[in-house]
């Protein structure tokens, strides 16, 4: 999900996923290369998994970006694998480790249009505490609404500029400002919420990202910007009307942590 995971792994499930050509389908970053085939689901059974929460080195040999993700073949001992994590400069040829891994198999990607027999979803940076961790704020990404910088692959808010937004009608009916401020009194409850698709992730870990703005909330606390999961299908641009279930301090995994997100939405035009 101008500007989107998660995805998630456990992330980046929400690996970070990590492929980013756009989702709507823009074409590969400069240097990377086409989708090529996945190896063989038996090739790829004969070499070793690697354990949860463990990490993952090799030679890449192949990019797609997809963002805020980016799936890479990585060269190791055993044989080629596939990850999916955050974006983030990769040089072809060069080793490449992917921390915090969580293992998929079978995982379908509809934006590829592809199923993978086994992929690896984790981030780029180690996590906090490992040795040799990044401490540098550029190289770790921010929770949107958390405030302080952390290990988390959720992608930092972008101010879209949307203009100010007729709010929802209705009892339920709050602007993204007025969800971030009253987050803790309505966890689990059904809101309602209109805005500005943003950004549009479709198919990571089995739903839809969509990262809507209606003009409320501050870009420098990532509160301007709302990510909602669902099963419906949107356009960056469409205005839209979301109902669904808050969730604070959601952690899909692999260090994809939503301070706030409302899952299962339902989307009206």
């Amino acid at each position: 999900m101008r500007y989107p995971i998660a995805i998630t792994l456990t992330v980046l499930f929400t690996a970070a996923c990590a492929d980013k050509a756009d989702p709507k389908g823009s074409a590969p970053a400069a240097g990377a290369q086409g989708p090529a085939s996945a190896p063989a689901p038996a090739a790829i059974a004969a070499a070793p998994s690697v354990a949860p929460g463990g990490t993952l080195t090799g030679t890449l040999r192949e990019q797609i970006p997809v963002g805020p993700y980016v799936y890479v073949r990585l060269e190791t001992a055993t044989g080629d694998e596939w990850a999916a994590v955050n974006e983030g400069r990769l040089t072809m040829g060069e080793p490449v480790t992917v921390y915090n891994v969580m293992k998929m198999e079978q995982f379908n990607s509809p934006t590829l249009g592809r199923t993978f027999a086994r992929i690896y979803f984790g981030m780029l940076t180690p996590p906090s505490g490992d040795a040799g961790a990044a401490t540098s704020p550029a190289a770790t990404p921010r929770t949107p609404g958390a405030g302080a910088v952390t290990t988390a692959g959720t992608p930092e808010a972008i101010d879209a500029h949307v203009g100010h937004i007729a709010r929802a009608t209705g009892a339920n009916a709050h602007t993204i400002s007025e969800l971030w401020a009253q987050k803790s009194a309505l966890v689990g409850k059904t809101i309602t919420v209109r805005g500005v698709v943003v950004k549009f992730n479709g198919g990571v870990m089995g739903k839809n990202w969509i990262h809507l703005q209606d003009g409320s909330g501050k870009a420098a606390d990532g509160t301007i910007d709302l990510t909602a999961t669902s099963q419906s299908t949107v356009a960056v641009g469409d205005t839209v009307t979301v109902t669904g279930t808050v969730r604070t301090n959601k952690d899909f995994g692999a260090g994809y942590t939503y301070a706030l997100v409302v899952e299962e939405a339902k989307v009206v035009r």
